[in-house]
């Protein structure tokens, strides 16, 4: 019989294009998590990170959430849900008020929170996080704890990430129809970077491409925190359908000869090797169907690839993520377990890129412990810190002033250049 979920637990959940994914975590004594149990069922009712469905999607929902019950054999009752479809927007909003001189109190770091508050402009999206990254004092960026400091000016970078309102809105609704409490909407690439991402590279910048099953996140990291996203409708699935396309087979083989015998590098011994294809409307282990090269998925494999890649690389020039800090990727979501994807798109971006998995878990079986699952483990990472959220903190009178010119990201750049 399960057991009432005890002080602490969290539990993440990550619904996706292909798959809904649960995670009960709770924090051990030393602050680390330790994974209880987990979850997962394929998706049926999501299309492109969209609520198609919402039965299906609902269904696919209690059922991840009630197998990883199973296995921590406790009752969770509610959740932190990972946001990852198209209409993210990322901004980071700068605010500063006079301080005279005096040393920084609390009180002050108190003002300057609840008037950065009242500068967000969502421009009629849902904000889903609003915090405070850094401070700057008289025009001294990254500074992280400014109390007991003197200063004439006082300001803070404000992280706010925001997202189209009506498919927040359906996402909210389906988990809450599974008789789920949505404690809070994470975006999925606040989340994925926590989980995969060291501190020094979202310190120092660094981009994460998340290859989901219908929809691309390229998401630019400096400073310590998110300072650019840009959401492509491509993904991993569109793969799959190519190669289903291409030898006239079903959609769940194609997956599977992918997984199994796909491949982003091409090889003369491709040429040799023979992969069994069965028709459409076929038995699985019919005789006599067709018989293809490896080269010949390869070859669909790449075409795709390539298309995919310079999407990203166009996102990258979009968030003018360039020059000496413009060099780090890193390729995570399910897409980048394809074999060989690192390279191939180390050589197509031009960038070093290397695979980004959940670290920092303790208890995470094998299964869930590849690339796919970086944004279910980052969502329990995030609910394990709970950061400050503006939205929670009350309006203020305080007279502030909003800088303007270059982007803080920009900044970086120009810095990193002067540097070098």
């Amino acid at each position: 019989m399960a057991k009432v979920a005890p002080e602490g637990l969290i539990t993440a959940l990550d619904i996706g294009s292909s798959k809904v994914s649960a995670m009960i975590a709770q924090k051990g004594d030393g602050g680390e998590l330790i994974v209880l149990g987990t979850g997962q069922r394929e998706s049926r009712g999501v299309k492109r990170g969209y609520i198609a469905d919402m039965g299906a999607t609902e269904a696919a929902v209690r059922e991840a959430v009630e197998q990883a019950e199973r296995i921590a054999g406790l009752n969770i009752e509610n959740v932190w849900v990972g946001f990852s479809a198209g209409g993210l927007v990322s901004d980071v909003a700068e605010v500063e008020f006079e301080l005279g001189g005096h040393q920084v109190e609390q009180q002050d770091i108190d003002a300057l929170l609840a008037a950065g508050r009242q500068s967000i402009d969502p421009q009629g999206r849902m904000v889903l996080h609003a915090q405070p990254a850094l401070y700057t004092l008289d025009g001294l960026t990254g500074v992280k704890k400014p109390l007991g400091l003197h200063a004439d000016k006082l300001g803070v970078h404000i992280h706010v990430v925001a997202a189209d309102g009506s498919p927040v809105r359906n996402l909210d609704l389906c988990v809450r129809s599974a008789h789920l409490e949505v404690k809070s909407i994470i975006a999925a690439p606040v989340a994925t970077g926590l989980a995969c991402l060291s501190e020094e590279e979202r310190e120092l910048g660094v981009a994460l491409v998340e290859i989901g099953a219908g929809i691309t996140n390229v998401s630019l990291f400096a400073g310590g925190m998110l300072v650019g996203l840009c959401s492509i409708p491509v993904g991993a699935q569109d793969i799959t359908d190519d190669i289903a396309s291409a030898f006239g087979t079903r959609r769940a083989l194609a997956e599977r000869m992918k997984c199994f015998h796909g491949s982003a590098n091409a090889s003369p011994r491709d040429n040799h090797d023979m992969i069994p294809v069965t028709p459409v409307g076929a038995e699985d282990d019919v005789h006599g169907g067709t018989q293809i090269t490896k080269a010949q998925l390869i070859a669909v494999i790449r075409q795709r690839l390539e298309h995919q890649m310079n999407e990203v690389r166009k996102a990258l020039t979009h968030l003018k993520f360039e020059g000496p800090v413009g060099r780090q990727v890193v390729l995570t979501g399910g897409g980048a377990e394809l074999k060989g994807i690192a390279d191939y798109a180390q050589q197509a971006l031009g960038r070093s890129v290397r695979l980004g998995r959940p670290r920092g878990l303790t208890g995470l079986p094998e299964a869930h412990s590849g690339p796919a699952f970086a944004t279910l483990a980052g969502l329990a990472f995030y609910a394990a810190t709970d950061p400050i959220d503006l939205r929670a903190v009350a309006p203020s009178g305080q007279t502030v002033h909003r800088p303007s010119g270059l982007g803080l990201f920009r900044k970086l750049l120009q810095a990193a250049r002067a540097n070098y």
